[in-house]
Formats: structure tokens, C-alpha cells, sequence
């Protein structure tokens, strides 16, 4: 069974109120949901969200007139909030971005490079193309610049050289394939090289970090005044975006007086929709919980209040 990461800092995050209305984004294995469920009475309300199929699956079991499960992407959650009538009426949203540890473990899945196995790497394996079509049918600068961008991989070239010379002679299906195709591209390194290559592909494919922004984005619009927005992270490219999110919805607004027409009208109009967030302090895991979890180690967990909407 996955582990959630730092599962009690999270739900203890979301300051959770008994009736109170909560979005689990991420749904996952359902360890954030069963334990969110267990802080609310009768009168509350948890809406899970997850596209995985095998998600779904997990979903159902839970038989809790409390808690309704919905199929899609988070990146929707502003539709999904407008169908059941709660915009601004949601009390906190939570948002665990990594990889479940079933999700790895299912050679079948291809998101580990540690199991052979399909070389897919789709969350949803029903919808777009997987990680070998995707590498087939590629140019070698385009898979460059995935590696670079979004694996922050420093021997991009050297890989997508031999990804590319390797498929114009036999196509790479499977994961161990690619596996060993990127040791031979890059020099001894402490940490596993074909992780930065592999992680690389699968926020490419699955849109990672255009679905983040535009969820992150859709939180302030469907949270209720005080609601509380969690969101863990496992890499850096993650991060910055979130933090530069809850910081740029932090700001101040200048209180500009009103017998300057011109600027206080500007600025009236540059604040219209201007959102507030009181940012709390960053968590990290134990060291406790590292030595138990290793996928724990790069986790951060940033939660902010919306204190101010208009």
C-alpha cells in the first residue's frame, strides 16, 4: 500500500472544521481522504478527485454518504465545484503531487525505472500516446529540450542523441531499455541518472506542471474566505511554481489615496481581482519519517489561507 507523505502535517494543515466542506485534488490510494474523513461529523462533505483508473477502483470502496468521488483531472476542479454547487463554499483543498508507490511499483505502468516493463508512463493510460510513441515519433531536439526543461538533466544532448539514434534502428518499448540506453550516456553519478531522464517524460506527457498552474489558479476562485490551500511537492520544478504563486497572492495592495485620479485608477483596475493569501511556514519531513519513507526526502508541503477574495 502507498504511504502518504507527510500525511499528519498535511491534515493538520488544513485546520480542518468538523462540517466543513474539503477537496482532496489527488486522491490517489486514498490515504489523505480516509483520514480527512475521520476529522469531519456528520454535516461535512469530502469531494475526492483522480484520473488514474486505478484510483477509481480504490475510490469505490469507500461507502460514506460523506464523501463523493470524481473522475477527471484536478486542473477541472473549478467545473467540478460549479456541477455540485460549492464555489466559495469550500473550506480547504489539498493537493499531493507526487507519484503513488503503486504507481511505481506496476512494471505495467512504466513510470519506474527500476521494473521492467512497458515503456508508458501515463496516469490515465486510456487517453494520449505513451512515453515509447512519444519517443518514436520525435525529433532529437524536441526530446532535448524535455530533458533539459523539465528533468533538469545536464547530459540532455548525449541522451536524446542515442534515444534518437536508437529508435531510427530499434525502436525503445520497454523500460529497461531506456534504462540502460541513459547509463551509457552519461558519465558515474551517486544519484541514479535515469531518474532526472525518466522524470522528465512523465511531466511531459501527463502535462504536470501546466495542469498544477492552472489548478492553483482555479483554488483561489472555488476557496471560501479563511479556506486553506495544502499543496506537496517532490521536485524543485513544482515548487518554484507554487511558491511563486502563493507569494505573488500574497502582496500587499498599496493603498494609493483617492485624490489622484489617474494612478488610483490604474491601480484600482490592476487590483480588481486581486487575491490575498496569508502564506504559512513551509514543512518538511522528519528524519524519522525519511528513514521509513525514502520518498519522503525531497517532499515540501507549502499551505496558505485566503484571507481576502473580491
Amino acid at each position: 500500500m502507498h504511504v502518504p507523505v507527510l500525511l499528519k502535517q498535511s491534515i493538520k494543515s488544513l485546520k480542518i472544521i468538523k462540517n466543513g466542506i474539503y477537496i482532496d485534488a489527488t486522491f490517489g490510494s486514498g490515504g489523505h481522504s480516509r483520514s480527512i474523513l475521520k476529522k469531519l461529523n456528520c454535516h461535512g462533505k469530502l469531494y475526492a478527485i483522480d484520473k488514474d483508473p486505478q484510483s477509481i477502483k480504490i475510490a469505490h470502496k469507500i461507502k460514506d454518504k460523506r464523501f463523493t468521488f470524481i473522475q477527471g483531472s484536478f486542473s477541472n476542479i473549478k467545473k467540478f465545484c460549479k456541477k455540485h454547487n460549492i464555489i466559495k463554499k469550500v473550506n480547504g483543498i489539498l493537493l499531493d503531487l507526487g507519484i503513488s508507490s503503486v504507481q511505481l511499483d506496476d512494471p505495467n505502468r512504466g513510470f519506474s525505472f527500476k521494473k521492467d516493463g512497458p515503456l508508458d508512463m501515463r496516469i490515465n493510460q486510456k487517453k494520449g500516446i505513451s512515453a515509447a510513441q512519444w519517443l518514436i515519433k520525435s525529433k532529437k531536439k524536441k526530446i532535448e529540450n524535455i530533458l533539459k526543461k523539465y528533468g533538469e538533466e545536464r547530459y540532455y544532448k548525449k541522451i536524446a542523441y542515442n534515444i534518437y539514434k536508437q529508435n531510427n534502428i530499434q525502436p525503445i518499448l520497454r523500460t529497461s531499455d531506456l534504462y540502460n540506453l541513459i547509463l551509457k550516456s552519461t558519465p558515474y553519478q551517486k544519484k541514479n541518472p535515469a531518474r532526472r531522464s525518466f522524470q522528465a517524460i512523465r511531466i511531459y506527457l501527463n502535462k504536470e506542471l501546466k495542469e498544477l498552474k492552472k489548478v492553483l489558479l482555479e483554488t483561489i476562485k472555488v476557496l471560501s474566505p479563511g479556506g486553506i490551500l495544502s499543496v506537496i511537492s517532490f521536485h524543485s520544478l513544482e515548487d518554484k511554481i507554487i511558491k511563486k504563486f502563493m507569494f505573488k497572492n500574497s502582496r500587499k495592495i498599496p493603498n494609493i489615496p483617492k485624490n489622484i485620479p489617474l494612478t488610483y485608477q490604474e491601480l484600482k483596475k490592476m487590483h480588481k481581482k486581486k487575491y490575498k493569501f496569508k502564506i504559512f511556514k513551509k514543512i518538511f519531513p522528519t528524519k524519522k519519517e525519511i528513514l521509513h519513507n525514502s520518498r519522503s526526502r525531497s517532499a515540501i508541503l507549502r499551505s496558505a489561507k485566503l484571507i481576502h477574495n473580491s
